[in-house]
């Protein structure tokens, strides 16, 4: 028997957290965030993070578990996930994953294996020598040699994924990338009900805009001010984020507050297009197209309570 789960997915500012809290709710739910950056402390205003308040006494995870200057990425995400998971199922609650990070979601819902555990201690070593020696852009050039597509999905700052990318191939003759893509034909483990919400293109950018000129006005500044000032600096996952290396060229004197500003919304927009483009590319997923249901959330998670419960 397959166990139930539920995705609100879908680009920024979509409304994710608002409709995922609502349907929480009714279910009697409890939320997984399947986003890059809450998981941060201290990192609240740029990461558009749900308050308390939001929340509405529904339990959420993986919020607020990590500081800044330890690592996140998808292995990380899928451990802590699993567990997440576990836990809601004990309690018989139903799990609902919201959040934007496609890649995150399709590790988890397809429970795909990273092969974390097969490694050569002695390749592995000399890869953490070259990187100390050459830098991280070495390392990323070295990956683009050899798994284009790997490193197009990895960050070159996150050197540790760029060598076990590089050993896997070493190791094996076969490129990282297309192992994760014979993992995707994988078949689910679980019952579920993958919802992506979007909106006309010109909605969503006038909400990104307001809410990045919402963000400044909450403290934006601020936040990434405080957050240099405990010592977190551009080469840490953390601070790749959008919001948060905009804001520190500003700081860094590198261009103006305008300028800062008019990158982060831009940035925002492609940033959003790129997701709509990726959940495009999902097999088994449910569009709900806002305008369809007149933007009432309402209506939505009735639409979605009336599948779930019929299936």
């Amino acid at each position: 028997m397959h166990l139930p789960l539920i995705i609100v997915a879908g680009p920024t500012a979509v409304g994710k957290t608002d409709i995922s809290i609502r349907l929480a709710k009714k279910v009697g739910g409890e939320i997984i965030s399947a986003d890059s950056m809450q998981v941060y402390r201290h990192m609240d205003i740029g990461s558009a993070k749900v308050t308390k308040e939001e929340m509405l006494g529904v339990p959420h995870h993986l919020i607020d578990v990590l500081e800044p200057t330890e690592e996140f990425n998808v292995v990380i995400f899928q451990k802590m996930a699993k567990q997440a998971l576990a836990g809601i199922y004990e309690r018989g609650h139903i799990p609902i994953i919201a959040g934007g990070t496609g890649f995150y979601i399709q590790a988890l819902v397809y429970d795909i294996d990273f092969m974390e555990n097969d490694s050569d201690c002695g390749l592995r070593t000399e890869l953490e020598q070259t990187a100390a020696k050459m830098g991280a852009e070495h390392m990323h050039q070295m990956l683009q040699d050899i798994d284009p597509v790997a490193a197009e999905q990895i960050h070159a700052n996150n050197v540790k994924r760029v060598i076990r990318a590089i050993e896997f191939y070493k190791m094996t003759g076969k490129r990282i990338s297309e192992h994760n893509e014979t993992e995707k034909k994988r078949k689910s483990p679980y019952h579920f009900f993958y919802y992506v919400l979007n909106t006309d293109r010109e909605i969503l950018y006038n909400r990104i805009e307001k809410r990045v000129d919402q963000m400044v006005k909450e403290g934006l500044i601020e936040e990434v001010e405080s957050l240099a000032n405990m010592g977190c600096n551009r080469n840490m996952v953390s601070m790749q984020g959008l919001g948060y290396k905009e804001i520190l060229d500003y700081l860094e004197g590198k261009c103006s507050l305008e300028e800062a500003i008019y990158t982060l919304k831009r940035d925002t927009r492609h940033f959003a297009k790129r997701q709509i483009t990726w959940f495009k590319r999902e097999k088994n997923v449910r569009w709900l197209n806002l305008p369809d249901f007149d933007n009432d959330r309402e209506l939505i998670v009735k639409h979605i309570l009336a599948e779930f419960y019929e299936e």
